[in-house]
């Protein structure tokens, strides 16, 4: 069984001082003897204050974003290197925001994650479909196109580094959800994929995530689902409740 990967992306939301109380109260309510990995993406301007809190704890932190060159005059960039170097374990890379609201595109999220692998970071790749894109029949193209071009040159050894996200555009920030039979599918369809352009042993061994708008309510029926192996979770990623009864959801489905 692939072990769970739950994962809180912050987004532009939580202060330093909110960051550090979150984090306070996530350690009260136990951390011990999890089983899952459990990874929060905070702003930037947080990354060492949550190291600091969580310190001794399983959760390990990573970056939203990240600039494709490792330096230069790119203001308000924050290079591959600078988030190894800071303690960061794992990156955000091609979320849907980014692409949707700064114009990136399949093959600046490949030079992006060959960056990222290069400095040792463990990228999460984020890929999904718009609500036409769906509605007109397009979601496994959308997602074989970003898959293609997305992990094009990837060497087979980097791809046990690689984590997907499959988070349907239509899903996020909007309240809806994809069905965990909807969601099945497509997390089947990328697993396929992987088995084919890489090795049967990467695709079983590859761990897919849901996000969009993943929260306590739907946890337990989307990570029921054969191929899903964790969420990508954002809004209920705020609220320390929720982000820990998910927690609980993925820590009690790997008991039973």
């Amino acid at each position: 069984m692939r072990k769970y990967f739950i994962a809180g992306n912050w987004k532009m939301n939580h202060s330093i001082s909110e960051t550090i109380e979150y984090c306070r109260q996530l350690r009260v309510k136990g951390l011990k003897n999890i089983s899952s990995d459990i990874v929060l993406f905070p702003p930037s301007i947080s990354i060492q204050s949550m190291m600091k809190t969580l310190e001794d704890t399983p959760v390990k932190i990573g970056g939203q974003n990240m600039h494709q060159e490792s330096d230069g005059a790119f203001t308000g960039e924050i290079s591959s290197e600078m988030f190894a170097d800071s303690g960061c374990e794992y990156i955000l890379i091609g979320h849907s925001e980014r692409r949707q609201y700064f114009n990136e595109t399949n093959e600046l999220v490949n030079k992006k994650l060959k960056k990222a692998l290069g400095s040792n970071l463990k990228p999460v790749v984020c890929i999904g479909e718009k609500l036409e894109e769906r509605e007109a029949g397009k979601t496994s193209d959308v997602i074989l196109e970003q898959l293609k071009n997305g992990l094009k040159d990837i060497a087979k050894a980097d791809m046990q580094n690689i984590i997907i996200a499959y988070e349907p555009i239509w899903a996020i920030g909007t309240g809806l959800t994809a069905k965990p039979e909807q969601a099945q599918e497509i997390h089947s369809l990328i697993r396929n994929v992987i088995k084919n352009d890489f090795s049967e042993h990467l695709g079983k061994n590859l761990r897919i995530l849901y996000g969009g708008s993943a929260k306590v309510k739907n946890a337990k029926s989307l990570l029921s689902e054969k191929d899903i192996d964790g969420l990508l979770i954002g809004g209920a990623s705020l609220k320390v409740d929720a982000f820990y009864k998910i927690i609980q959801i993925a820590e009690n489905l790997t008991i039973n």
